[in-house]
Protein backbone atom coordinates (compact mmCIF):
# COMPACT_ATOMS: atom_id res chain seq x y z
CA UNK A 1 0.00 0.00 0.00
CA UNK A 2 1.28 3.38 -1.05
CA UNK A 3 -0.54 5.02 2.40
CA UNK A 4 -1.55 3.55 5.36
CA UNK A 5 -5.23 1.65 7.13
CA UNK A 6 -5.71 3.91 9.12
CA UNK A 7 -5.82 6.58 6.29
CA UNK A 8 -9.01 5.20 5.17
CA UNK A 9 -11.63 6.48 7.50
CA UNK A 10 -10.53 10.13 6.44
CA UNK A 11 -10.37 9.71 2.42
CA UNK A 12 -13.13 11.46 0.70
CA UNK A 13 -13.52 9.28 -2.15
CA UNK A 14 -12.39 5.97 -2.20
CA UNK A 15 -12.45 3.29 -5.51
CA UNK A 16 -12.67 -0.62 -4.80
CA UNK A 17 -12.00 -2.30 -8.09
CA UNK A 18 -11.10 -5.91 -8.48
CA UNK A 19 -11.79 -6.36 -4.54
CA UNK A 20 -14.29 -8.18 -2.27
CA UNK A 21 -13.08 -6.47 0.85
CA UNK A 22 -15.53 -7.21 3.28
CA UNK A 23 -14.97 -11.02 2.41
CA UNK A 24 -11.06 -11.08 1.96
CA UNK A 25 -10.52 -7.94 4.53
CA UNK A 26 -13.12 -7.56 7.12
CA UNK A 27 -10.95 -5.62 8.92
CA UNK A 28 -10.15 -3.13 5.72
CA UNK A 29 -13.69 -3.17 5.16
CA UNK A 30 -14.60 -1.79 8.03
CA UNK A 31 -12.79 1.02 7.98
CA UNK A 32 -14.27 1.99 4.54
CA UNK A 33 -18.11 1.34 6.12
CA UNK A 34 -16.74 3.94 8.41
CA UNK A 35 -15.99 6.55 6.17
CA UNK A 36 -18.88 6.19 3.98
CA UNK A 37 -21.34 5.91 7.24
CA UNK A 38 -19.41 8.26 9.81
CA UNK A 39 -17.66 10.55 7.65
CA UNK A 40 -19.56 11.04 4.45
CA UNK A 41 -17.05 9.83 2.36
CA UNK A 42 -17.95 8.89 -1.50
CA UNK A 43 -17.34 5.21 -2.37
CA UNK A 44 -17.32 3.37 -5.90
CA UNK A 45 -16.91 0.01 -6.62
CA UNK A 46 -16.32 -1.90 -9.96
CA UNK A 47 -17.06 -5.65 -9.50
CA UNK A 48 -19.16 -7.77 -11.91
CA UNK A 49 -20.82 -8.92 -9.04
CA UNK A 50 -22.93 -7.27 -6.46
CA UNK A 51 -20.59 -7.67 -3.25
CA UNK A 52 -21.62 -6.48 0.02
CA UNK A 53 -19.32 -3.22 -0.48
CA UNK A 54 -22.66 -2.59 -2.89
CA UNK A 55 -24.99 -1.67 -0.21
CA UNK A 56 -22.25 1.42 1.32
CA UNK A 57 -21.69 2.11 -2.42
CA UNK A 58 -22.53 5.95 -3.34
CA UNK A 59 -22.00 4.34 -7.37
CA UNK A 60 -21.67 0.91 -8.75
CA UNK A 61 -19.83 0.50 -12.24
CA UNK A 62 -21.01 -3.33 -13.14
CA UNK A 63 -18.30 -3.80 -15.71
CA UNK A 64 -18.24 -6.88 -18.08
CA UNK A 65 -15.66 -9.25 -16.56
CA UNK A 66 -12.00 -8.89 -18.19
CA UNK A 67 -12.60 -5.23 -19.18
CA UNK A 68 -10.65 -3.60 -16.33
CA UNK A 69 -8.60 -2.03 -18.45
CA UNK A 70 -11.40 -0.28 -20.83
CA UNK A 71 -12.67 1.25 -17.83
CA UNK A 72 -9.90 3.03 -16.55
CA UNK A 73 -8.87 4.04 -20.01
CA UNK A 74 -12.81 5.43 -20.20
CA UNK A 75 -11.95 7.05 -17.36
CA UNK A 76 -8.93 8.88 -18.13
CA UNK A 77 -10.46 9.91 -21.43
CA UNK A 78 -13.60 11.58 -19.48
CA UNK A 79 -11.39 13.10 -17.24
CA UNK A 80 -8.82 14.91 -19.91
CA UNK A 81 -11.70 15.96 -22.21
CA UNK A 82 -13.55 17.57 -19.22
CA UNK A 83 -9.86 19.29 -18.07
CA UNK A 84 -9.80 17.46 -14.53
CA UNK A 85 -6.06 16.45 -14.53
CA UNK A 86 -3.71 17.72 -12.34
CA UNK A 87 -1.52 19.16 -14.62
CA UNK A 88 1.04 20.69 -12.05
CA UNK A 89 1.28 16.97 -10.91
CA UNK A 90 2.34 15.53 -14.43
CA UNK A 91 4.56 19.02 -15.34
CA UNK A 92 6.75 18.38 -12.15
CA UNK A 93 6.73 14.58 -11.28
CA UNK A 94 5.68 12.35 -14.21
CA UNK A 95 6.51 11.92 -17.54
CA UNK A 96 5.28 9.95 -20.49
CA UNK A 97 2.06 11.87 -20.12
CA UNK A 98 1.76 12.54 -23.96
CA UNK A 99 1.91 8.92 -25.12
CA UNK A 100 -1.15 7.80 -22.19
CA UNK A 101 -3.28 10.63 -23.54
CA UNK A 102 -2.72 9.34 -27.42
CA UNK A 103 -3.80 6.04 -26.54
CA UNK A 104 -6.87 7.21 -24.52
CA UNK A 105 -8.05 9.27 -26.81
CA UNK A 106 -9.94 6.18 -28.47
CA UNK A 107 -11.82 5.07 -25.14
CA UNK A 108 -14.61 7.65 -25.47
CA UNK A 109 -17.33 7.13 -23.04
CA UNK A 110 -19.74 5.37 -25.87
CA UNK A 111 -17.01 3.06 -27.17
CA UNK A 112 -16.69 2.03 -23.45
CA UNK A 113 -19.43 2.11 -22.13
CA UNK A 114 -20.38 -0.63 -24.87
CA UNK A 115 -17.10 -2.87 -23.85
CA UNK A 116 -18.04 -2.72 -20.52
CA UNK A 117 -21.40 -2.74 -19.71
CA UNK A 118 -21.36 0.46 -17.93
CA UNK A 119 -23.63 3.74 -18.89
CA UNK A 120 -21.73 6.77 -20.45
CA UNK A 121 -23.50 8.19 -17.33
CA UNK A 122 -22.26 6.36 -14.41
CA UNK A 123 -18.76 6.25 -16.28
CA UNK A 124 -18.90 10.05 -16.47
CA UNK A 125 -20.22 10.50 -12.81
CA UNK A 126 -17.54 8.02 -11.29
CA UNK A 127 -14.75 10.19 -13.22
CA UNK A 128 -16.46 13.66 -11.40
CA UNK A 129 -16.45 12.03 -7.96
CA UNK A 130 -12.98 10.29 -8.25
CA UNK A 131 -11.42 13.68 -9.57
CA UNK A 132 -13.95 16.03 -7.35
CA UNK A 133 -13.55 14.48 -3.93
CA UNK A 134 -10.91 16.26 -2.09
CA UNK A 135 -8.38 13.39 -2.25
CA UNK A 136 -9.05 10.01 -3.70
CA UNK A 137 -7.95 6.26 -2.82
CA UNK A 138 -7.49 3.10 -5.10
CA UNK A 139 -7.88 -0.08 -3.42
CA UNK A 140 -7.84 -3.25 -5.57
CA UNK A 141 -6.76 -6.86 -5.04
CA UNK A 142 -6.97 -10.54 -6.87
CA UNK A 143 -9.73 -9.47 -9.01
CA UNK A 144 -7.28 -6.91 -10.65
CA UNK A 145 -3.93 -9.41 -10.55
CA UNK A 146 -4.78 -12.59 -11.45
CA UNK A 147 -5.83 -12.04 -15.13
CA UNK A 148 -3.58 -12.70 -18.08
CA UNK A 149 -3.39 -8.73 -18.23
CA UNK A 150 -2.80 -8.69 -14.50
CA UNK A 151 0.53 -6.21 -14.84
CA UNK A 152 -1.56 -3.96 -17.10
CA UNK A 153 -4.69 -3.87 -15.17
CA UNK A 154 -2.41 -2.28 -12.05
CA UNK A 155 -0.71 0.17 -14.41
CA UNK A 156 -3.58 1.60 -15.24
CA UNK A 157 -4.44 1.92 -11.97
CA UNK A 158 -1.56 3.49 -11.21
CA UNK A 159 -1.98 5.75 -14.40
CA UNK A 160 -5.02 7.13 -12.92
CA UNK A 161 -3.66 8.24 -9.71
CA UNK A 162 -1.13 10.03 -11.28
CA UNK A 163 -3.01 12.03 -14.00
CA UNK A 164 -4.96 12.80 -11.17
CA UNK A 165 -2.57 13.90 -8.47
CA UNK A 166 -3.85 11.27 -6.01
CA UNK A 167 -0.83 9.81 -5.12
CA UNK A 168 2.47 10.31 -3.07
CA UNK A 169 -0.08 12.12 -0.78
CA UNK A 170 -1.56 11.38 2.94
CA UNK A 171 -5.18 10.31 2.16
CA UNK A 172 -4.72 9.38 -1.14
CA UNK A 173 -3.17 6.38 -3.34
CA UNK A 174 -2.62 3.28 -4.83
CA UNK A 175 -3.81 0.20 -2.04
CA UNK A 176 -3.34 -3.38 -3.29
CA UNK A 177 -4.85 -5.46 -0.68
CA UNK A 178 -2.43 -8.23 -0.21
CA UNK A 179 -3.92 -11.86 -0.48
CA UNK A 180 -2.63 -13.31 3.02
CA UNK A 181 -1.46 -12.46 5.56
CA UNK A 182 2.22 -12.28 5.72
CA UNK A 183 2.45 -11.97 1.64
CA UNK A 184 3.95 -8.66 1.95
CA UNK A 185 6.65 -10.05 4.06
CA UNK A 186 7.49 -12.66 1.79
CA UNK A 187 7.68 -10.53 -1.03
CA UNK A 188 9.80 -8.33 1.14
CA UNK A 189 12.33 -11.32 1.86
CA UNK A 190 13.15 -11.80 -1.27
CA UNK A 191 10.43 -14.97 -1.86
CA UNK A 192 10.54 -13.85 -5.55
CA UNK A 193 12.63 -15.04 -8.02
CA UNK A 194 14.19 -12.03 -9.29
CA UNK A 195 15.07 -10.03 -6.30
CA UNK A 196 16.95 -10.65 -3.17
CA UNK A 197 15.36 -9.23 0.45
CA UNK A 198 13.94 -5.54 -0.16
CA UNK A 199 13.52 -5.93 -3.85
CA UNK A 200 17.89 -5.60 -4.79
CA UNK A 201 17.78 -7.27 -8.35
CA UNK A 202 19.84 -10.52 -8.60
CA UNK A 203 21.03 -9.43 -12.15
CA UNK A 204 22.98 -6.42 -10.43
CA UNK A 205 26.46 -6.77 -9.60
CA UNK A 206 27.01 -4.16 -6.94
CA UNK A 207 23.74 -6.14 -4.99
CA UNK A 208 24.65 -9.00 -5.27
CA UNK A 209 28.34 -8.65 -3.89
CA UNK A 210 26.77 -7.05 -1.10
CA UNK A 211 25.07 -10.05 -0.15
CA UNK A 212 27.95 -12.36 -1.36
CA UNK A 213 29.68 -10.54 1.45
CA UNK A 214 27.27 -11.46 3.90
CA UNK A 215 26.63 -14.74 3.42
CA UNK A 216 30.27 -16.13 2.79
CA UNK A 217 28.65 -17.58 -0.63
CA UNK A 218 28.90 -17.15 -4.54
CA UNK A 219 25.20 -16.05 -6.14
CA UNK A 220 23.61 -16.53 -9.35
CA UNK A 221 22.98 -13.46 -11.15
CA UNK A 222 20.28 -15.31 -13.10
CA UNK A 223 16.72 -14.91 -11.69
CA UNK A 224 14.65 -18.32 -11.32
CA UNK A 225 11.12 -19.47 -12.00
CA UNK A 226 8.08 -18.29 -10.92
CA UNK A 227 5.96 -20.94 -9.11
CA UNK A 228 4.04 -21.69 -12.63
CA UNK A 229 6.92 -21.93 -14.37
CA UNK A 230 8.33 -24.47 -11.49
CA UNK A 231 5.08 -26.50 -12.22
CA UNK A 232 5.93 -26.42 -15.79
CA UNK A 233 9.29 -27.59 -15.85
CA UNK A 234 8.57 -30.41 -13.25
CA UNK A 235 5.82 -31.60 -15.89
CA UNK A 236 8.70 -31.66 -18.65
CA UNK A 237 10.94 -33.49 -16.31
CA UNK A 238 13.61 -30.19 -16.02
CA UNK A 239 13.19 -29.88 -11.88
CA UNK A 240 13.96 -33.10 -10.44
CA UNK A 241 13.40 -32.13 -6.56
CA UNK A 242 11.05 -29.06 -4.77
CA UNK A 243 11.06 -28.13 -1.43
CA UNK A 244 6.89 -26.90 -0.79
CA UNK A 245 6.60 -24.68 2.00
CA UNK A 246 3.40 -24.02 3.73
CA UNK A 247 1.33 -23.98 0.12
CA UNK A 248 -0.88 -25.82 -1.16
CA UNK A 249 -0.54 -26.10 -4.85
CA UNK A 250 -2.39 -29.10 -5.84
CA UNK A 251 -5.58 -26.93 -4.87
CA UNK A 252 -4.81 -23.26 -4.83
CA UNK A 253 -2.73 -22.99 -8.22
CA UNK A 254 -3.88 -22.47 -12.06
CA UNK A 255 -4.72 -25.65 -13.94
CA UNK A 256 -4.25 -28.15 -10.81
CA UNK A 257 -4.34 -31.02 -12.53
CA UNK A 258 -1.10 -30.43 -14.47
CA UNK A 259 0.37 -29.03 -11.26
CA UNK A 260 -0.31 -32.73 -9.82
CA UNK A 261 1.47 -34.30 -13.08
CA UNK A 262 4.59 -31.64 -12.23
CA UNK A 263 4.51 -32.99 -8.64
CA UNK A 264 4.05 -36.87 -9.40
CA UNK A 265 7.22 -36.55 -11.76
CA UNK A 266 9.50 -35.35 -9.22
CA UNK A 267 12.03 -37.64 -7.96
CA UNK A 268 11.91 -35.99 -4.32
CA UNK A 269 9.53 -33.68 -2.60
CA UNK A 270 9.55 -32.36 0.87
CA UNK A 271 6.45 -30.55 2.17
CA UNK A 272 6.87 -28.60 5.25
CA UNK A 273 2.81 -28.15 6.58
CA UNK A 274 0.63 -27.79 9.65
CA UNK A 275 -1.83 -30.05 8.03
CA UNK A 276 -2.22 -33.41 5.78
CA UNK A 277 -3.04 -31.37 2.46
CA UNK A 278 -3.48 -32.64 -0.79
CA UNK A 279 0.17 -31.46 -1.71
CA UNK A 280 1.54 -33.30 1.23
CA UNK A 281 0.13 -36.93 -0.33
CA UNK A 282 2.82 -36.65 -2.82
CA UNK A 283 5.37 -35.69 -0.62
CA UNK A 284 8.62 -38.19 0.05
CA UNK A 285 9.56 -36.22 3.41
CA UNK A 286 6.69 -34.19 5.54
CA UNK A 287 8.43 -31.42 7.63
CA UNK A 288 6.02 -30.54 10.62
CA UNK A 289 5.96 -26.99 11.24
CA UNK A 290 4.51 -25.02 13.60
CA UNK A 291 1.67 -22.74 13.55
CA UNK A 292 2.01 -18.62 14.64
CA UNK A 293 1.07 -19.42 18.03
CA UNK A 294 3.48 -21.52 18.28
CA UNK A 295 6.78 -19.26 17.47
CA UNK A 296 8.21 -15.82 17.92
CA UNK A 297 8.92 -13.73 14.90
CA UNK A 298 7.29 -11.13 12.57
CA UNK A 299 4.70 -10.70 10.12
CA UNK A 300 4.98 -7.65 7.41
CA UNK A 301 1.26 -6.66 6.57
CA UNK A 302 -0.60 -4.85 3.94
CA UNK A 303 0.09 -1.93 4.69
CA UNK A 304 4.04 -2.39 5.51
CA UNK A 305 4.31 -2.48 9.19
CA UNK A 306 6.36 -4.79 10.56
CA UNK A 307 4.88 -6.47 13.90
CA UNK A 308 5.71 -9.07 16.32
CA UNK A 309 3.99 -12.67 17.00
CA UNK A 310 4.69 -13.92 20.24
CA UNK A 311 4.92 -18.11 21.20
CA UNK A 312 1.13 -17.97 23.07
CA UNK A 313 1.73 -21.95 23.05
CA UNK A 314 4.84 -24.54 23.09
CA UNK A 315 4.86 -26.25 19.15
CA UNK A 316 2.99 -29.47 19.35
CA UNK A 317 3.95 -33.02 19.11
CA UNK A 318 6.69 -33.04 16.65
CA UNK A 319 6.26 -29.91 15.18
CA UNK A 320 8.80 -26.92 15.12
CA UNK A 321 8.77 -23.26 13.96
CA UNK A 322 9.43 -22.61 10.71
CA UNK A 323 12.63 -20.63 11.05
CA UNK A 324 14.07 -23.85 13.05
CA UNK A 325 13.28 -26.34 10.47
CA UNK A 326 14.94 -24.30 7.70
CA UNK A 327 17.70 -23.76 9.83
CA UNK A 328 18.57 -27.35 10.31
CA UNK A 329 17.76 -28.55 6.16
CA UNK A 330 20.27 -25.51 5.55
CA UNK A 331 22.78 -26.79 7.68
CA UNK A 332 22.58 -30.74 7.11
CA UNK A 333 23.04 -29.14 3.20
CA UNK A 334 26.07 -27.57 4.16
CA UNK A 335 25.59 -23.85 4.57
CA UNK A 336 25.35 -23.50 8.70
CA UNK A 337 22.43 -21.47 9.74
CA UNK A 338 22.96 -21.02 13.43
CA UNK A 339 20.56 -18.58 14.96
CA UNK A 340 19.77 -18.06 18.47
CA UNK A 341 16.60 -17.09 18.03
CA UNK A 342 14.04 -15.09 15.67
CA UNK A 343 15.41 -11.36 16.68
CA UNK A 344 18.92 -12.56 15.32
CA UNK A 345 16.79 -13.11 11.76
CA UNK A 346 15.46 -9.66 11.95
CA UNK A 347 18.78 -7.97 12.90
CA UNK A 348 20.38 -10.28 9.86
CA UNK A 349 17.47 -8.57 7.80
CA UNK A 350 18.00 -5.16 8.90
CA UNK A 351 21.88 -5.44 7.67
CA UNK A 352 21.13 -6.62 4.21
CA UNK A 353 17.79 -4.96 3.66
CA UNK A 354 18.13 -0.85 3.52
CA UNK A 355 14.27 -0.78 3.70
CA UNK A 356 14.43 -2.39 6.72
CA UNK A 357 17.77 -0.73 8.16
CA UNK A 358 15.73 0.70 11.06
CA UNK A 359 14.02 -2.02 12.63
CA UNK A 360 14.84 -4.70 15.56
CA UNK A 361 12.51 -6.56 17.96
CA UNK A 362 12.59 -3.69 20.59
CA UNK A 363 11.89 -1.13 18.32
CA UNK A 364 8.21 -3.26 17.48
CA UNK A 365 7.92 -4.70 20.69
CA UNK A 366 4.64 -2.61 21.46
CA UNK A 367 3.94 -1.00 17.89
CA UNK A 368 5.37 -2.06 14.88
CA UNK A 369 6.63 -0.22 12.10
CA UNK A 370 6.26 1.26 8.31
CA UNK A 371 8.70 0.32 5.96
CA UNK A 372 11.37 1.91 4.67
CA UNK A 373 12.63 2.88 7.71
CA UNK A 374 16.20 2.95 7.13
CA UNK A 375 18.03 3.77 10.62
CA UNK A 376 17.19 3.85 14.04
CA UNK A 377 16.47 7.55 14.26
CA UNK A 378 13.17 7.02 11.86
CA UNK A 379 9.98 6.28 12.79
CA UNK A 380 8.59 4.69 9.53
CA UNK A 381 6.87 5.44 6.90
CA UNK A 382 2.84 6.06 6.56
CA UNK A 383 2.72 7.66 3.20
CA UNK A 384 4.96 6.35 0.03
CA UNK A 385 6.21 8.84 -2.59
CA UNK A 386 5.90 12.22 -0.98
CA UNK A 387 7.83 14.64 -2.64
CA UNK A 388 9.03 12.12 -5.61
CA UNK A 389 8.74 8.65 -6.53
CA UNK A 390 11.47 6.22 -5.45
CA UNK A 391 12.02 6.22 -8.67
CA UNK A 392 12.70 9.80 -9.40
CA UNK A 393 9.75 10.71 -12.10
CA UNK A 394 6.85 8.34 -12.63
CA UNK A 395 5.93 7.03 -15.76
CA UNK A 396 3.01 6.75 -17.50
CA UNK A 397 2.19 3.38 -19.17
CA UNK A 398 0.19 3.90 -22.16
CA UNK A 399 -1.85 0.59 -22.60
CA UNK A 400 -4.77 -0.12 -24.96
CA UNK A 401 -7.22 -2.62 -23.81
CA UNK A 402 -7.58 -6.51 -25.38
CA UNK A 403 -9.89 -9.17 -24.73
CA UNK A 404 -9.05 -11.74 -21.99
CA UNK A 405 -7.46 -14.80 -23.51
CA UNK A 406 -9.91 -17.09 -22.59
CA UNK A 407 -13.68 -15.48 -23.73
CA UNK A 408 -16.65 -17.38 -23.57
CA UNK A 409 -18.40 -19.07 -26.92
CA UNK A 410 -21.13 -21.29 -27.85
CA UNK A 411 -19.09 -24.41 -26.21
CA UNK A 412 -18.07 -22.73 -22.98
CA UNK A 413 -20.83 -20.08 -22.89
CA UNK A 414 -19.94 -19.10 -19.35
CA UNK A 415 -17.39 -16.75 -17.21
CA UNK A 416 -16.49 -18.67 -14.36
CA UNK A 417 -15.22 -16.57 -11.61
CA UNK A 418 -13.56 -17.86 -8.09
CA UNK A 419 -12.81 -16.09 -5.20
CA UNK A 420 -13.01 -16.36 -0.75
CA UNK A 421 -16.00 -15.87 1.47
CA UNK A 422 -15.63 -14.77 4.75
CA UNK A 423 -15.63 -18.37 6.90
CA UNK A 424 -12.96 -19.90 5.40
CA UNK A 425 -9.38 -18.69 4.19
CA UNK A 426 -7.84 -19.97 1.10
CA UNK A 427 -7.29 -23.87 0.93
CA UNK A 428 -9.07 -24.36 4.14
CA UNK A 429 -5.80 -26.01 5.26
CA UNK A 430 -6.78 -24.23 8.80
CA UNK A 431 -10.28 -23.06 8.57
CA UNK A 432 -11.70 -26.25 7.72
CA UNK A 433 -9.98 -28.14 10.29
CA UNK A 434 -11.96 -25.43 12.71
CA UNK A 435 -15.56 -26.92 13.14
CA UNK A 436 -17.37 -23.80 13.86
CA UNK A 437 -15.98 -22.75 10.84
CA UNK A 438 -16.80 -25.72 8.95
CA UNK A 439 -20.21 -26.31 10.36
CA UNK A 440 -21.07 -22.23 8.78
CA UNK A 441 -20.13 -23.32 5.38
CA UNK A 442 -19.71 -27.42 4.88
CA UNK A 443 -19.58 -27.10 1.24
CA UNK A 444 -19.20 -25.64 -1.89
CA UNK A 445 -21.82 -23.81 -4.09
CA UNK A 446 -21.99 -22.42 -7.38
CA UNK A 447 -23.55 -18.56 -7.23
CA UNK A 448 -25.90 -18.54 -10.47
CA UNK A 449 -27.57 -15.76 -11.99
CA UNK A 450 -31.58 -16.59 -11.76
CA UNK A 451 -32.48 -16.29 -15.18
CA UNK A 452 -29.45 -18.51 -16.15
CA UNK A 453 -31.04 -21.11 -13.54
CA UNK A 454 -34.06 -20.92 -14.85
CA UNK A 455 -33.23 -21.85 -18.37
CA UNK A 456 -31.24 -24.81 -17.02
CA UNK A 457 -34.13 -25.66 -15.04
CA UNK A 458 -32.33 -25.94 -11.54
CA UNK A 459 -32.80 -24.23 -8.39
CA UNK A 460 -30.54 -23.53 -5.19
CA UNK A 461 -29.56 -26.97 -3.69
CA UNK A 462 -29.91 -28.66 -7.12
CA UNK A 463 -26.37 -30.69 -8.25
CA UNK A 464 -24.61 -29.60 -11.76
CA UNK A 465 -21.22 -30.05 -13.46
CA UNK A 466 -19.22 -27.18 -14.41
CA UNK A 467 -16.46 -27.91 -17.28
CA UNK A 468 -14.01 -26.16 -18.96
CA UNK A 469 -11.53 -27.26 -21.65
CA UNK A 470 -9.21 -29.03 -18.64
CA UNK A 471 -11.35 -30.68 -16.19
CA UNK A 472 -14.80 -30.80 -15.28
CA UNK A 473 -16.29 -30.29 -11.37
CA UNK A 474 -19.89 -30.98 -9.32
CA UNK A 475 -21.32 -28.97 -6.82
CA UNK A 476 -24.77 -27.26 -5.53
CA UNK A 477 -26.13 -24.24 -7.16
CA UNK A 478 -26.85 -21.47 -5.19
CA UNK A 479 -29.66 -19.33 -7.42
CA UNK A 480 -28.61 -15.71 -6.07
CA UNK A 481 -28.24 -11.96 -8.13
CA UNK A 482 -25.13 -10.96 -6.80
CA UNK A 483 -24.48 -12.92 -10.34
CA UNK A 484 -24.92 -11.11 -13.50
CA UNK A 485 -26.05 -13.36 -16.02
CA UNK A 486 -23.73 -15.32 -17.83
CA UNK A 487 -21.40 -15.08 -15.10
CA UNK A 488 -20.97 -17.72 -12.50
CA UNK A 489 -18.59 -17.70 -8.91
CA UNK A 490 -17.62 -20.40 -6.72
CA UNK A 491 -14.66 -20.63 -3.49
CA UNK A 492 -11.58 -22.65 -3.72
CA UNK A 493 -11.58 -23.58 -0.16
CA UNK A 494 -13.31 -27.18 -0.46
CA UNK A 495 -10.90 -30.25 -1.97
CA UNK A 496 -14.12 -31.68 -2.78
CA UNK A 497 -14.84 -29.26 -5.20
CA UNK A 498 -11.23 -28.86 -6.78
CA UNK A 499 -12.32 -25.83 -9.07
CA UNK A 500 -8.68 -24.60 -9.94
CA UNK A 501 -8.57 -27.55 -11.89
CA UNK A 502 -10.81 -25.71 -14.36
CA UNK A 503 -8.79 -22.54 -14.97
CA UNK A 504 -6.23 -22.07 -17.32
CA UNK A 505 -2.23 -22.12 -17.21
CA UNK A 506 -2.39 -18.77 -19.54
CA UNK A 507 0.51 -16.32 -17.56
CA UNK A 508 0.52 -12.83 -17.74
CA UNK A 509 3.45 -12.23 -19.67
CA UNK A 510 5.31 -10.16 -17.11
CA UNK A 511 4.43 -11.33 -13.57
CA UNK A 512 3.34 -14.91 -14.28
CA UNK A 513 0.49 -14.74 -12.42
CA UNK A 514 -2.78 -17.10 -14.25
CA UNK A 515 -5.47 -15.66 -15.49
CA UNK A 516 -7.67 -17.42 -12.63
CA UNK A 517 -10.78 -14.96 -12.73
CA UNK A 518 -11.74 -15.78 -16.18
CA UNK A 519 -12.31 -19.01 -17.20
CA UNK A 520 -15.42 -20.10 -20.02
CA UNK A 521 -16.94 -22.93 -18.66
CA UNK A 522 -20.05 -24.62 -19.75
CA UNK A 523 -23.13 -26.01 -17.17
CA UNK A 524 -24.77 -29.06 -17.02
CA UNK A 525 -27.60 -30.08 -14.51
CA UNK A 526 -26.67 -33.56 -12.80
CA UNK A 527 -29.47 -35.79 -11.18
Amino acid sequence: MTNSIAEIEDTKCIFIIGSNTSEAHPVISLRVMNAVRKHGAKLIVADPRRIRMVDFATLWLRQTPGTDIALVNGLLNIIISEGWLDREFIDSRTIGFEELEEVVKDYTPDKVSAITGISVKDLKEAAYLYTHSGGSVIMYCLGITEHTSGTNNVMSLANLAMATGNVGKPFTGVDPLRGQNNVQGACDMGALPNVFPGYQSVADEKLRANFERAWGVTLPPKPGLTIMEMMNAAADGKIKGMYIFGEDPVITDANTLHVAEGLSRLDFLVVEEMFMTDTAMYADVILPGASFAETDGTYTNTERRVQRIREAIAPIGDCRPNWQIISEVSTRLGYPMKYGDPSEILDEIAMVTPIYGGINFERIEKVGLQWPCRTCEEDGTMCLHLGQFSCGLGRFQPIPYKEPAEVPDNEYPFVFNNGRILFHYHNGTMTRNAPGLDAIRPEAELDMNPADAEKMGVTTGDWVEIASRRSKVRMKVKVTEKSTEGLVYSTFHFREAPINQLTSGDLDPTSKTPGYKMTAVKITPVK
